[in-house]
């Protein structure tokens, strides 16, 4: 349960960005409240990364604002949120250590003190299967052994809010599973998620509610239900039909 302190709910107010000469997102607002997992969907090139970056604090907003519940107070009060939200890529960083040290440096990173330290990585390799694989090099992990040491590292920070960026875009269909069977668990026990996709199947399976996105606009924001059984949009109903939008 969130406590008085929580940051969310996470507002993105009129937020633009722009690089290499031109505009790549318009302004866009929404807010994230706490609970459940928002699906950003849309083709490639919508926007999609672009939008979970900014949110993330990774990019700064040409325009706009990107506010957490408890904004005022300076930078130490920027410093905690940071910690109480983490971000998995699509193509997972992983440290040229062990499996295991991939998880204590991040929570080392994060100023976790050492037995809390400890304690937690070692909740986080059984909590996400790898605790047979601890002592292994995380380079040499699969491509879904490589995700879920990410996730799982993400997890041992404590987040309010997780931001995951295509997670499993480059993985098999049996990897694929086991990531969706795990955010549906987290999701379950209280972290929000936000996550991208342009999978339709997979924002059909995971998605409470959805942000969709076309050339960097968000066109529309819904109840995932109400949005694949209208789309309320021209590109929303072209791009659940299986068009190409460009």
């Amino acid at each position: 349960m969130l406590d008085a302190t929580s940051i969310l709910p996470l507002t993105v107010d009129a937020v633009s960005f722009s690089g290499g000469g031109k505009q790549l997102l318009q302004p866009n607002s929404f807010v994230i409240p706490a609970g459940g997992l928002t699906v950003v969907l849309g083709p490639n090139g919508a926007g999609k990364s672009l939008t979970l970056r900014l949110c993330h604090g990774l990019l700064n907003p040409s325009r706009g604002a990107v506010r957490w519940a408890d904004a005022p107070g300076g930078q130490h009060a920027a410093r905690r949120q940071a910690k109480r939200h983490a971000m998995v890529f699509q193509k997972p960083i992983m440290l040229r250590r062990s499996v295991e040290a991939n998880i204590a440096h991040a929570l080392a990173a994060s100023g976790t003190a050492g037995t809390e330290r400890k304690a937690r990585t070692q909740q986080a390799l059984a909590r996400f299967g790898l605790a047979e694989r601890a002592a292994q090099p995380a380079r040499l992990l699969s491509g879904g052994e490589q995700q879920r040491l990410a996730i799982a590292r993400a997890w041992a920070l404590r987040p309010e809010l997780l931001f995951l960026d295509e997670p499993t875009s480059q993985l098999d269909p049996a990897a694929t599973r086991q990531i969706e069977e795990l955010l549906t668990v987290l999701v379950a026990e209280g972290i929000t998620v936000m996550m991208s996709t342009h999978d339709l199947g997979q924002a059909r399976r995971l998605a409470d509610r959805v942000l969709f996105l076309h050339r960097g606009r968000l066109v529309e924001d819904a109840a995932a239900a109400s949005f694949f059984a209208g789309p309320q949009s021209a590109e929303a109903r072209a791009f659940l039909a299986g068009e190409l939008l460009w």
